[in-house]
């Protein structure tokens, strides 16, 4: 008899954004005339870098051609992007990190979601609350959790991120083996100084423990002090991996493409105590279950860092950013209090109310859509997040239609 495994049961029945579709369609079905201003999901509206769209059709070009025809690429990604991204994600800020610690993949979802894997089904774990849903959803997949009570799963290490500390979660106060850290963080949009970062690296060093760090949305940090790499971090190589992406800063949603840095010194412990380095683990994991991102998507990531590459994903940035000043404008007259939307396109909002409550009353009353913070965790109800993607002219009605509303 064939049977399931039993810790996908524990998941909540819905998806948070499949219940934000839900809701939508069921509005869109009564109300077909009403123009819905998305402001939800972290989705890109603008088109691709010009110097991206060169680069892959040269690609695709090559791809047809049998003297340039490439077939199956490197597992890791080609030397030509890595290579790209060590030089100026990395080397450039002081960060010591290596073409071949670098692995190239088609999403930082899918990354933070299989490192997991790596770890044994005890190991203990640190989860922001608020936080982006894979973290959690992939642990209680692999059963590192108890039944979810009380809007918690037991078994989890729940870090609060709450207004009292600024939406950075303090350090835990029992021993945890891998913690999960997100800056500029999703949902709420904070983000971490120096100085604390480097308090979760001495923690985690002291401890013997790990930090998946998510820096996804570093592109839109604009404040120089601000680290934008754990690596900028003295130490951090030996105690934390880093999850990046093209989605965001570049606009490749549908595009796909990412990357994960493993340090060569960063280490894990097995049975009996030795240490065991991840680097050739995660290589294992990725050839074997991997088989790589398609070489014109590579060419078209590595543009982004050519001269007119960075010119152009600069303003995707500062347009995203215009619109992110416009909402926390907006919201700021309205008397709301609020995070983010300075060095992240999130803006996180103290909605007075329930969280639910407070995205149907502007689905229903003013057609846009946010995200419920209640979806990303019980430190999340009473807030909505509210996000800078989509056009200038829509956020400006987006806000036209807010302020009527809640005024």
């Amino acid at each position: 008899m064939i049977t399931i495994n039993e810790h996908y049961l524990k998941l909540q029945k819905s998806y948070l954004f499949s219940d934000i579709a839900k809701r939508i369609a069921a509005f869109q079905e009564s109300y077909p005339d009403t123009d819905l201003i998305k402001l939800g999901i972290g989705d890109v509206t603008r088109g691709l870098p010009k110097a991206s769209i060169s680069a892959f059709h040269k690609a695709v070009d090559e791809m047809a051609d049998d003297t340039t025809f490439r077939g199956y690429g490197p597992e890791q990604g080609y030397e030509f992007l890595r290579k790209a991204i060590a030089v100026n994600d990395f080397k450039s800020r002081g960060a010591d990190i290596s073409a071949d610690e670098i692995f190239v993949s088609d999403g930082a979802k899918c990354d933070t979601g299989n490192i997991q894997e790596l770890f044994t089904q005890d190991t203990r774990i640190a989860i922001p609350d608020p936080v982006y849903p894979v973290y959690l959803d992939t642990n209680v997949m692999a059963g590192r959790t108890g039944d979810f009570a009380d809007g918690r799963y037991n078994g989890i290490v729940y870090l609060d991120s709450v207004k009292e500390n600024q939406f950075v979660p303090s350090l835990p106060e029992e021993d945890v083996d891998l913690i999960y850290l997100c800056f500029p963080n999703n949902p709420t949009g904070s983000t971490i100084t120096r100085e604390e970062l480097t308090t979760w690296v001495e923690y985690a060093r002291d401890n013997k423990a790990l930090i998946l760090f998510d820096a996804a949305y570093e592109a839109f940090i604009c404040d120089k002090s601000l680290p934008k790499s754990i690596y900028e971090i003295e130490g951090a190589r030996e105690v934390a991996i880093e999850f990046r992406s093209f989605s965001k800063g570049a606009g490749f949603t549908g595009t796909r493409c990412a990357y994960t840095v493993v340090p060569k010194e960063c280490a894990a412990h097995d049975a009996k105590g030795n240490k065991q380095l991840i680097h050739g683990l995660w290589n294992r994991r990725h050839c074997t279950k991997f088989n790589g991102v398609s070489y014109p998507v590579q060419r078209a990531a590595e543009a982004t860092y050519s001269d007119e590459g960075k010119t152009q994903t600069k303003a995707l940035v500062d347009y995203y950013m215009k619109n992110a000043a416009m909402v926390c404008t907006t919201i700021s007259k309205l008397g709301y209090d609020y995070v983010g939307g300075k060095n992240s396109p999130y803006i996180w909002i103290d909605g007075k109310i329930d969280s639910w409550d407070f995205f149907d009353m502007l689905l229903n009353k003013a057609g846009v859509v946010c995200t419920p913070g209640a979806g990303f965790g019980k430190c999340g109800n009473g807030y909505i997040r509210i996000s800078a993607f989509n056009s200038y002219e829509n956020v400006t009605t987006a806000m036209t239609r807010l302020t009527e509303t809640l005024s």
